[in-house]
């Protein structure tokens, strides 16, 4: 049974920094496509940050551009998303995916497989 399982949100302070993990089980994630997306409240769910399967380079939305990491670790089956210089507009539920497709898009309806989401609160 596939299962992706975010884990590392909660509540930082505008300029600070948090590091969210993906724990993928039920399949080998060495094939997978993997992405980003987030979603804030009463807005459409979008594409931050994907990176195929043979880690090519990574695509990053405009807005994370040069504060936010995407890394994936196939040994372990787990997907990291380093995210720095965090704004309140960062504020949402950030969920990690899979597909098996090359190449990655940051298309949310492009993917296979979810996690359920992780709140990311910045704030002061």
């Amino acid at each position: 049974q596939v299962h992706l399982v975010e884990s590392g949100g909660g509540l930082v302070e505008p300029g600070g920094s948090l590091r969210l993990s993906c724990t993928v089980s039920g399949f080998s994630l060495e094939y997978y496509a993997i992405g980003w997306f987030r979603q804030a409240p009463e807005k459409e769910r979008e594409g931050v940050s994907c990176i195929s399967s043979d880690d090519g380079e990574p695509y990053y939305a405009d807005f994370v551009k040069g504060r936010f990491t995407i890394s994936r670790d196939n040994d372990k089956n787990m997907i990291y998303l380093e995210m720095n210089s965090l704004k309140p507009e960062d504020t949402a539920v950030y969920y990690c995916a899979a597909v098996n497709r090359h190449p990655p898009t940051p298309r949310p309806y492009d993917y296979d497989y979810w996690g359920q989401g992780t709140q990311v609160t910045v704030s002061s």
